[in-house]
């Protein structure tokens, strides 16, 4: 089979000060075919097969952020929109790289893609772990499982003392931040907030917390404070805005707070944004809030692998089909499917299949 020398891409033409445009004369992104650069030594010729969906990336293109407070490098106008991809190695140039294995690389919302071996990742055995998918790097043995152990490990250093609050409880990182509270690290109370009774469902009865609160509900702000009773120690941030304002009044004098991201107020500009409004909790009640990114722990990320893969096999973390959401796309569609992100549109991990 001759290698295509040209591959479409989606770039970012214009950054969105709130919810991206995906159509109209000023798109947040541009459908564009470019050339492929030849095969060199010590490069990989991949063919993009699943793309991983993260909120994050709505900061990397992000019209109201300033570079310098930003923790990575932005998306430049112009150029391909960053993502983690696994992808099909179609030939080789490198020795240790064989022709039709699969690696994690960022290859960008591209089809094809020429990348240096040495930056592409190799995916762990899977052998043993029957009905476990390699799309499971990309999320619950990937980085977002990563997230959830270095927030609650490291960050709140929470213990079998705490009771935790996890919001965005059934999303990527929120389902395994439950899960290791739980089961790994056997917090006294685990109480999860989620959109909808269906995930509140999934979230208590498959993942095991001891409550889920529904936030869409009319009734969740009394639902929140009863499942809090006594306040709580622990609050694990997926989401910012009302519901971590919400949350400043139900935890404990000297809680912790981990602010892993804040969904709610991504793709509103800085009139829309909600604003904290219970912000002397944090000082009457000496709370502490860190923010954290999971790069900072990217040194562990082998060790704490090892650690989530050995879970799995005991069965203290369940990972199947229910804690991702594999949506087949062709890739006009990709942008589609990110967006989804935003809508609620996803249990556990969002990932895009190139059809």
């Amino acid at each position: 089979m001759s290698l295509p020398d040209q591959t479409r891409q989606w770039i970012l033409t214009n950054k969105p000060t709130s919810v991206p445009t995906l159509s109209g004369p000023s798109p947040t992104f541009t459908l564009k075919t470019t050339p492929l650069p030849s095969l060199g030594s010590g490069y990989l010729f991949l063919q993009t097969i699943y793309l991983s969906n993260d909120p994050a990336q709505r900061g990397w293109i992000s019209a109201n952020v300033d570079p310098a407070r930003l923790y990575t490098t932005p998306v430049p106008t112009g150029s391909p929109m960053f993502a983690r991809g696994i992808c099909k190695v179609l030939k080789s140039g490198a020795a240790e790289w064989k022709e039709g294995e699969l690696v994690i690389a960022m290859c960008g919302w591209s089809e094809y893609a020429v990348l240096e071996a040495s930056k592409c990742q190799k995916i762990p055995s899977l052998e043993g772990m029957d009905g476990i998918g390699v799309t499971q790097f990309h999320g619950a043995l990937g980085l977002t499982g990563l997230t959830a152990w270095y927030g609650l490990r490291e960050i709140v250093k929470a213990g079998p003392e705490d009771a935790v609050v996890v919001s965005g409880a059934a999303g990527a990182t929120g389902s395994m931040a439950v899960q290791i509270a739980k089961h790994i690290i056997g917090c006294k109370r685990v109480v999860g907030i989620a959109g909808g009774e269906e995930k509140c469902r999934w979230v208590k009865g498959h993942l095991g917390a001891d409550a889920c609160v529904d936030y869409k509900s009319p009734s969740f702000k009394d639902a929140l404070k009863k499942e809090t009773e006594g306040f709580v120690e622990v609050y694990f941030d997926n989401v910012g805005g009302e519901i971590l304002d919400l949350m400043l009044t139900r935890i404990k004098r000297h809680g912790r707070v981990a602010a892993c991201g804040a969904v709610a107020e991504y793709n509103k500009d800085s009139e829309q944004g909600y604003g904290i409004k219970n912000w002397f909790e944090v000082v009457s009640n000496r709370i502490e809030i860190r923010g954290f990114i999971i790069f900072d722990f990217l040194a562990k990320a082998e060790e704490v692998t090892k650690e989530l893969v050995k879970a799995t096999r005991e069965g203290k973390i369940k990972i199947d089909k229910g804690n991702e959401t594999i949506v087949e796309t062709g890739f006009e569609g990709v942008p589609e499917t990110w967006m989804k992100l935003f809508e609620g549109g996803n249990r556990g991990k969002l990932i895009t299949k190139i059809v």
